[in-house]
This record gives C-alpha cells, structure tokens and sequence, in this order.
C-alpha cells in the first residue's frame, strides 16, 4: 500500500512568507502613525507588493496599509497624521512626502495608468 503525497501549493508557501501573514493584520489598520509607518516599511521587501498595491487602487480600498502605501478614504497619502491641528513644519513636510508618494506610484506604473488613483491633500 502506497501513500499518495498531496502537491505542495506554492500559494500556501508564498504566503507563509508575506509579511501581512506573519504579523498581527492589525498592524496594517492601526490608528497609530508610527505603526502605519512600521507596516509600510515591512511591506518593502514583499513579493506582491505591486500587485498589491494595484488590486487597492482598482478596489480604492477605504483605509489600510497596502503595498506599502497608506489609503485613507479611498486615496494614498504619504503619512496618516495624528490628531489635531497640524504645525506648519508638517504641512511642509507632508508636501513632501506627496511627491514621495506620487513618484512611487509612478514607479509602479499605477499614475499612468489608473486615473482612479488620486492622492489626497
């Protein structure tokens, strides 16, 4: 008698290894900037980065971290601020930190292609 072994599924493997798998999934909606921050950064040397990113602009996800970017009702934006009115230095820094944004996204090839794809202000 034989034992028939079941064919590895790449797909269970892969994602094994995505960081969105291996911790916690809240991470990804927090309401904290610095762990939005963190999940961005653990979403750098994610595979499926891209195709993340693009199913979350197609969808226009309405919050979360999704490759690596930041979505906020609908539209990326380059950091989730805290509470309160921001200081000056932060609208400056936040322009910034949108171009950031924007080149990334064009770097992905999602500007050019998705017109849904707006970055808030």
């Amino acid at each position: 008698m034989s034992l028939a072994l079941a064919t590895l599924d790449v797909n269970v493997e892969l994602e094994a290894h995505l960081p969105c798998r291996k911790f916690d999934p809240d991470l990804w909606f927090s309401d904290s900037p610095a762990e939005l921050e963190l999940a961005k950064s653990l979403c750098g040397d994610c595979p499926l980065r891209v195709e993340c990113l693009a199913g979350a602009v197609e969808r226009a996800e309405p919050w979360g971290v999704w490759g690596g970017e930041i979505f906020e009702r609908g539209a990326v934006v380059p950091r989730k601020r805290p509470r309160g009115r921001p200081r000056k230095e932060d609208v400056a820094r936040d322009a910034a930190l949108r171009v950031e944004a924007e080149a990334r996204l064009a770097a992905s090839g999602l500007s050019a292609t998705r017109t849904a794809v707006r970055l808030a202000a």
